[in-house]
């Protein structure tokens, strides 16, 4: 079998080549086949920098491509690397990706090839409306093809991610919902009930949650975007109801009543949730941040001297470092002969070198983050030409000053490098150079378009495998996960307290307002169109908001009289308590301010500042029967002085009784707001006339 491969009589298939590795295969094909291409592959270097399995790997996929296809090397195209890729029973095979790189390095490829095989069947590129719209399986093909020129009409004002969005919202949770409930429609007129049914069930959303003892159950959970999803259907009908009058013919036969009305689409309480559960983040992680900073600091430093000291080991020996001890192998497949990975003292094989990276970049990323509060799109979006410079017209001084790409906002923006920054900055050129004099060039995939950028010395980069990759939003999560991990720290809860990227920026912006800088500079420095957006950033803490009212006194207690303030003494203080002990009454309370006499003479039924309560109401009355026997006493008797001072007494209980008895009335009775008749808002009267 081989000798016949070797002579091109049989080609065999790529997935038989695949799964049917021979360690023969790479060394009889380039002696039979092509003795000069491997020379030169084999002149060039490993494009891995390593020797042993590495290259071998790579120069047997490019045998197995010869095996199948026939020719020579220089005739291998992208299409076969990516064949070879594709046959691979695992995606992560590194022969077809290390043989793809060492072909692309030696310009066998165009320029427009992709820059790496990696993930490739995963980065296919934008999908066409139609492509989006058949994701969902929609029935109604009229329908369908509606959503599909929609969809076409607004692509060219929309970014993809924002297509692709609105594609799901009509597609999926709009119609493809109303076709599963609703078998057979076919129009957007929608009565009142299904309107009001879709509504209720886009309302909430049905996930799958794994249990303490792991089993899976389903749950019913809010749906956060549910106000979106209905403010993009009502956009959809009002998009197609003005574009009906332009275009009746194409338009028209689908305008119809809008089923989401503008009070459906608000979004107040979801922005105020929000609004509060983003503060909460940021009180919470403002205080630990110094901590986080020494933890990603002390992390990297220590694994620097791990790795220093696996450099300094002879091979097959044994060092301690920092409390560990780790074996160094007796062998190594690395160009400098040094190994990466060694066991330590469990018998675990622990990748040193992959460690100092993770810690360096996990350092870089906090650096970076909180000195700057850029996003994290913007943050691996960071050029070595991001770095410039800008001379100050009046005293000549050179600040430097770093250039934000746009990102969300389509808005670029220059922020001022202190110098801590500038020391980050210099520490993370100086290691994606590698000794050399410039920065790597390399491509970068946009994940949210779905498109390749041009190549551009991209700071967030790191060599793998001979590639020279751009570091992937999940590396630096993961990064920032093993840091706060070492951390310790933990929420109000006692979970451990997790960091995303963006609390950075909450955290950058609500630090410079609280530092006295204006929000509308930082509105500027965060890139936000609004100043309403900077400020929903900026969490305001309660102390702040007691410190301005504890100021504002102050500075009224500066206008008024200084021994208006002066401390009082225990007796003082014991006859002001005294004063409101003394208020109640048998027939209610006295109302009469602090400091003043009765001006009644304790006669509380005369007095106008007595409050009496309804449950007072059967003493008074029992009062006033008591006052009249005493004035028909005193009659009787002839005490005529005494017949005057019960008077007035009878008549203010008489008064309040009164009193209270249309305060219950008032209470208790229907209230009229003015409501007009039908022949007061009538506007003119017609009578009939007989003809």
């Amino acid at each position: 079998m081989l000798a016949l491969i070797c002579v091109d009589a049989i080609r065999p298939d790529l997935h038989w080549l695949a799964f049917n590795p021979s360690r023969f295969i790479r060394p009889s094909i380039a002696a039979a086949r092509d003795p000069e291409g491997f020379a030169r592959l084999e002149e060039a270097g490993s494009p891995t920098g390593r020797s042993g399995r590495h290259s071998s790997e790579a120069l047997k996929a490019i045998a197995q491509i010869i095996a199948a296809y026939g020719g020579k090397v220089e005739d291998i195209t992208v299409g076969d690397c990516l064949a070879r890729y594709l046959a691979s029973r695992q995606r992560r095979a590194r022969g077809p990706r290390l043989a793809y790189v060492w072909l692309r390095d030696l310009g066998q490829f165009p320029p427009d090839a992709p820059a790496t095989l990696t993930n490739i069947e995963n980065r296919a590129g934008q999908a066409s409306p139609a492509d989006l719209v058949d994701r969902y399986g929609l029935q109604c093909t009229p329908v369908r093809n509606l959503i599909v020129d929609y969809l076409t009409e607004r692509q060219a004002s929309l970014d993809y991610s924002s297509l692709k969005r609105l594609s799901t919202a009509l597609a999926s949770l709009f119609w493809a919902d109303l076709e599963r409930h609703q078998p057979g429609i076919n129009s957007l007129h929608l009565t009142a009930e299904t309107s009001a049914a879709w509504k209720a069930r886009i309302a909430t959303k049905t996930v799958r949650k794994r249990r303490p003892d792991g089993t899976v159950v389903e749950v019913t959970e809010p749906r956060n975007s549910a106000a979106t999803v209905k403010m993009l259907v009502r956009a959809f009908y009002l998009d197609i109801a003005q574009w009906a009058l332009d275009e009746p013919e194409r338009w028209g036969p689908w305008a119809a009543p809008v089923p989401v009305s503008e009070a459906d689409c608000s979004e107040k309480k979801n922005e105020q949730r929000q609004k509060s559960w983003s503060d909460q983040r940021t009180r919470e992680r403002l205080p630990v941040l110094p901590v986080l900073v020494r933890v990603a600091d002390r992390r990297l430093k220590e694994a620097r001297l791990r790795l220093d000291a696996l450099n300094a080991a002879p091979l097959g020996s044994t060092f301690a470092v920092l409390g560990e001890t780790f074996t160094v192998p007796r062998t190594s497949q690395r160009a400098d002969g040094r190994p990466s990975t060694v066991r330590d003292d469990n018998g675990l094989r622990r990748d040193l070198g992959a460690e100092e990276k993770r810690a360096f970049w996990a350092w870089a990323t906090i650096e970076i983050l909180r000195h700057t509060g850029i996003r994290i799109e913007e943050l691996r979006e960071l050029g070595h030409h991001s770095v410039i410079s800008y001379t100050l017209p009046n005293t000549g001084e050179v600040v430097p000053l770093l250039q934000i790409a746009p990102s969300k906002t389509d808005q670029e923006r220059l922020l001022l490098v202190s110098p801590e920054l500038a020391d980050v900055l210099s520490a993370v050129i100086s290691r994606v150079r590698r000794g050399k004099s410039t920065v790597p060039i390399i491509p970068g995939y946009d994940p949210h378009e779905r498109i390749w950028n041009p190549p551009m010395p991209l700071l967030y980069q790191w060599r793998i495998s001979g590639e020279d990759r751009r570091i992937s939003e999940n590396t630096i999560r993961q990064a920032l996960n093993e840091t706060l991990e070492a951390s310790g720290l933990t929420d109000a809860s006692g979970k451990p307290l997790n960091f995303q990227p963006h609390d950075f920026r909450r955290i950058f912006i609500t630090d410079a307002i609280l530092n006295g800088l204006p929000p509308h500079i930082a509105q500027v420095i965060a890139g936000h169109n609004s100043i309403n957006t900077t400020m929903g950033y900026a969490a305001i803490y309660p102390a702040d908001a007691i410190e301005a009212h504890q100021a504002f006194i102050a500075r009224r207690r500066a206008l008024r009289p200084v021994e208006e303030y002066r401390s009082v003494t225990p007796e003082e203080w014991q006859e002001f308590l005294g004063h409101f002990e003394r208020r109640k009454l048998a027939l209610g309370e006295c109302g009469r301010a602090y400091g003043t006499d009765c001006a009644h003479e304790h006669a509380c039924i005369r007095c106008p500042v007595l409050i009496i309560d309804f449950a007072d109401r059967p003493r008074l009355v029992e009062i006033r029967g008591n006052l009249a026997d005493r004035i028909e006493e005193a009659a009787r008797e002839g005490w005529l002085g005494e017949v005057e001072g019960l008077s007035v007494s009878h008549a203010a209980a008489e008064e309040k009784i009164a009193q209270l008895d249309a305060r219950r009335d008032r209470k208790e009775s229907a209230v009229f707001l003015g409501i007009p008749s039908f022949e007061q808002v009538v506007a003119r009267t017609s009578s009939a006339q007989t003809p």
